[in-house]
């Protein structure tokens, strides 16, 4: 990899389900060769009944993309010109 991405790096999805999609870099897993990136490839993770959420709930969280199928925006933009 030519570039290093780190936190609130804006990137852009390049290929995948998400290919198009803008963010800013949440967080970077070294190990897993993954970054999250806010609003893109957005899950349902499903709360249990405690005393904070007595009817439990559902939350939309942010999952990992392979660093592999982003691209630094900045980057993006000059190779579209």
């Amino acid at each position: 990899m030519k570039y290093k991405l780190k936190r609130n790096d804006e990137v852009v999805v390049i290929s995948g389900q998400h290919k198009g999609e803008r963010g800013k870099v949440l967080e970077v897993l070294r190990e897993a060769c993954r970054v999250v990136v806010e609003g893109v490839a957005l899950r349902k993770h499903y709360l249990k009944k405690d005393q904070n959420h007595p009817e439990g709930g559902e939350v939309e969280r942010e999952s990992s993309l392979h660093y592999s199928n982003v691209m630094l925006a900045s980057r993006y933009d000059r190779k579209r010109k």
